[in-house]
């Protein structure tokens, strides 16, 4: 198994061997997968390319670094302003976003699962503090995805940084700011040593599959109980590193505040309006110039419309109303 994160990174490079464990040990031992970190085998890019011509029989990285080769591939990651963890998996495992994901990469000789979810993730770091709309304009910030793109609309240039460059980047003013993934991932890289405002309200990732894939030749060739025990690993993993990311955020996120001063702030209502704006913008240009995505999003879209009322009578309701007492 090829993977985009540095070899044992915490949750995204020790998820990684953990589902590879799982598959071993559910299988009885039938079934052994060796984790290369990045670079070991392949570069971090370039995972899609390996598993679908075989040259690695697995993979375990995020959908959205391969927009420039599959367009659609990018829904299956995260969706500005779209749904949360709970409502994303709902829709994987019981809407049809696991049958049209794997419409999607059968083109490309792959199989693709999830295999983890980083929960909500911070907005990113910044060198200096975002009070208008103005303060966007010309900043350069690691963000991919169509994330990345509603962020280049307001005036930012954006870039698909590997995460292992990211603090090089910051420290030597490649990047001026940095959206990696959450407290826990974040204080790892110690991003904290070179950006003082941390900023949250995360319109960009509300919910960030890590995706699982296979060789789809390897995975045809498999007997039906091996695949079965693909599948329950993956769904297995997927739990995990979401109850991991739950605790480890909530721990790391203490840390930087309390023991190294990092400034928390959200994005102030121009800046919010206008991301919002060109998130509108940027996925209906998606999906007029891709049928694939067309069809993937059609589905996320009303998935969302669909269960978002309860999630807000719901889960919003109770934590605002959780809030108010807990204060």
């Amino acid at each position: 198994m090829v993977t985009s994160w540095p070899k044992n990174f915490p949750a995204l490079g020790t998820g990684a061997n953990a589902f590879a464990e799982r598959i071993e040990r559910m299988s009885g031992g039938r079934m052994r997968v060796k984790v290369h970190g990045a670079g070991e085998m392949v570069p971090a890019m370039e995972v899609f390319d390996a598993v679908s011509a075989g040259t690695a029989e697995m993979g375990h990285s995020a959908s959205y670094y391969w927009r420039g080769k599959v367009a659609a591939a990018q829904f299956f990651t995260a969706v500005p302003f779209g749904m949360t963890t709970t409502e994303t998996n709902a829709w994987l495992y019981d809407g049809d976003g696991q049958s049209l994901w794997d419409e999607v990469y059968a083109e490309h000789n792959l199989k693709p699962f999830p295999v983890g979810n980083t929960g909500t993730q911070m907005a990113g770091w910044f060198k200096k503090e975002i009070k208008s709309l103005e303060d966007m304009q010309g900043l350069k910030l690691r963000l991919p995805g169509l994330a990345g793109e509603a962020m280049s609309g307001i005036g930012v240039t954006t870039m698909t940084t590997p995460g292992s460059e990211i603090f090089t980047s910051m420290q030597t003013g490649v990047l001026d700011a940095a959206d990696w993934v959450g407290p826990y991932n974040d204080l790892a890289f110690g991003l904290h040593q070179v950006a003082d405002y941390y900023y949250t309200s995360a319109w960009n990732e509300p919910s960030a599959i890590l995706e699982g894939t296979v060789n789809l030749d390897a995975w045809k060739a498999l007997p039906d109980d091996l695949k079965a025990v693909v599948t329950e690993a993956a769904r297995a993993s997927n739990l995990a590193m979401i109850s991991e990311f739950a605790l480890r955020n909530a721990e790391a996120l203490k840390t930087l505040v309390d023991e190294h001063g990092v400034k928390l702030r959200t994005f102030p209502d121009d800046v919010m309006s206008a991301l919002h704006e060109s998130s509108k913008e940027v996925l209906q240009k998606q999906i007029d110039s891709d049928e694939a995505s067309r069809r993937v999003y059609d589905s996320y879209r009303a998935f969302q419309q669909k269960v978002r009322p309860f999630t807000d009578v719901g889960e919003f309701a109770y934590l605002k109303a959780r809030d108010k007492q807990l204060g």
